[in-house]
């Protein structure tokens, strides 16, 4: 069975996946991050990965919070449970300045990402999925390697910071699945129609 390559976002109207205020703006889509549209989104992109693909950027403030998720008792399932995958599940970061791996069950990649995200493909099983990495994303729009993409999308205008899909060739997306929440946020489901 061919392996799927998935990836999750998160984007508020006007498509961007941070404010004006550069890569740490992130006012539009942080309030909608732990509603229950968004906490099952989560859970449903996981039921059948088996390896997460990060851009150091991410793979970096991933590591400052989610495995600390794990000692709060407070912690939403959906929540732990992501945290516990992401913990224990098998890890490729592309960098280009780490010289040492930032997470156990972790390697690095500084090859070009549809080279690395095809050698995934053919060999393994369960999704990759990629998180939240924009730079792992548009690249591999770009070469037509997606199969699905799963996106929040927030109902706010953010009005500057950069878009995700900008200059790529054209393709056509299934919806599989829609569900609205109760701010407005929306969780989509597309997969790639070959």
């Amino acid at each position: 069975m061919t392996r799927l390559v998935t990836a999750n976002i998160a984007l508020t109207l006007d498509g961007r996946y941070h404010g004006a205020g550069g890569p740490m703006d992130l006012t539009a889509i942080v309030p909608y991050a732990t509603t229950d549209v968004a906490r099952d989104q989560m859970t449903r992109m996981l039921a059948n990965a088996t390896t997460a693909v990060l851009g150091r950027g991410s793979a970096q403030g991933f590591l400052g919070f989610w495995p600390t998720v794990l000692d709060n008792p407070d912690t939403d399932p959906r929540d732990r449970a992501y945290a516990q995958w992401l913990v224990d599940t098998e890890k490729v970061v592309f960098s280009g300045t780490l010289a040492e791996s930032p997470w156990p069950r972790t390697r690095l990649a500084n090859d070009p990402v549809p080279q690395v995200i095809a050698d995934l493909k053919s060999t393994g099983t369960g999704d990759i999925l990629v998180n939240t990495s924009p730079s792992i994303i548009k690249p591999l729009l770009a070469a037509d390697l997606l199969d699905r993409l799963y996106l929040i999308v927030t109902p706010e205008l953010a009005g500057g910071g950069d878009r995700l899909f900008e200059n790529f060739p054209a393709s056509k997306w299934t919806l599989t699945h829609q569900e609205t929440g109760s701010l407005g946020e929306m969780a989509l489901v597309y997969d790639r129609t070959r």
